[in-house]
């Protein structure tokens, strides 16, 4: 579940089939009187490894669709795609470690046998200062791969699923349907995006980087709002000041539960000011009430929900080919904050199908 979070809906649970080999001496399988139940030596590094087994199964078997866009005439004059693909150049390729691990046929991840090395062997130390484990101690090379696991495969999957726009032009033949939805054709496919789904996952993965020090630019207002607010609302917003600064609000009390809204996110028409203050602390209750979630995550669902376009909204080319193009730069375009689907891919053989061709 921690490797899924965020990919689909809070009440929705995947399907899966673990397979894991393990030397039997590092189980313990009489901890329960009906064998319902083993227990493992180190039940934390076997955690990291089904862990990174999921998040690279995920990634390498696409997860989230790839768009398959008609080739660029200009990339076959490329000189990389010119130079002729000789015998040589294939046994290299064959015998590379990367093409090995790409082409192993259903392993989600794989260790080779031998394959543990020590902390120097892997250039990392220890965050804790503690010495490397000695060659055959109670610390063993197992151990100290799945710490090295533990703390780089996040950083290492995340590449793997990190999503370049796919876009070598500018998106055209680009659809609204029902003020809701963006037909966007592909070469063999299309999509239909959810336009408000899709600003939401934008404006989350900025209102993100705005906590992790990119503060998002504020425009001051000419008129500064004042507000009242119901005590429990007037705690509630004094907690959430810091963090809302950062993603482009300037909001400073004014009394026991008044406050002035100085300032909101650039790209926010001026002038409602007091009615999205008022959103905002109307949805962070929902989310807290519907979900156990931090108090930082519940407010980052929270604006990113607020300041989406919502679905109705007609929207010009120029808006939709910019949605498209911020979307598919996204860490992670395929769902909402809240993961549910912010698009659907249709392909031209499944419609071929339904047509009975």
């Amino acid at each position: 579940m921690s490797a899924y979070q965020d990919m689909i809906a809070v009440d929705s649970f995947p399907m899966y089939v673990l397979f894991i080999d393990l030397d039997p001496t590092q189980i313990d399988v009489n901890v329960h009187p009906t064998k319902q139940e083993i227990k493992f030596e180190d039940e934390k590094i076997v955690y990291a490894f089904v862990q990174a087994a999921v998040k690279h199964a995920l990634a390498q078997f696409s997860i989230t669709p790839t768009l398959d866009f008609d080739l660029d005439s200009s990339i076959q004059q490329l000189e990389s795609i010119q130079k002729p693909f000789t015998e040589d150049k294939k046994i290299e390729t064959a015998s590379s470690s990367i093409f090995k691990t790409f082409t192993e046929a259903n392993q989600a991840h794989k260790i080779e046998p031998g394959g543990f090395r020590h902390w120097s062997d892997l250039g990392q130390k220890p965050e804790d200062g503690s010495q490397r484990p000695e060659a055959g101690g109670p610390d063993s090379e197992f151990q100290s791969l799945g710490r090295f696991l533990l703390k780089h495969e996040e950083e290492k999957v995340e590449q793997l699923i990190t999503h370049e726009s796919p876009f070598t032009t500018e998106a055209r033949g680009l659809t609204q349907l029902f003020n809701t939805y963006i037909l966007l054709p592909a070469a063999e496919s299309f999509l239909l995006v959810h336009q408000q789904l899709a600003h939401e996952r934008i404006i989350y993965e900025r209102l993100v980087n705005a906590l992790q020090g990119k503060p998002v630019a504020t425009q001051r207002s000419l008129f500064p709002s004042t507000i009242e607010l119901a005590p429990a609302d007037a705690v509630l917003l004094n907690e959430l000041l810091p963090d809302l600064h950062q993603m482009g609000y300037t909001i400073e009390p004014f009394g026991k539960a008044a406050f002035v809204i100085q300032g909101t996110p650039a790209d926010i028409q001026a002038g409602n000011e007091k009615n999205i203050l008022e959103k905002v602390l109307e949805q962070y209750k929902h989310f807290s009430n519907e979900l156990k979630l931090s108090k930082r995550e519940m407010l980052l669902r929270t604006v990113a929900w607020q300041q989406a376009i919502k679905a109705g909204i007609s929207l010009t080319e120029k808006e939709m080919q910019n949605l498209i193009s911020d979307l598919f730069q996204c860490r992670q375009p395929n769902s909402s904050p809240t993961g549910k689907p912010v698009y659907l891919e249709f392909k031209k053989d499944q419609l071929e199908k339904m047509f009975g061709r």
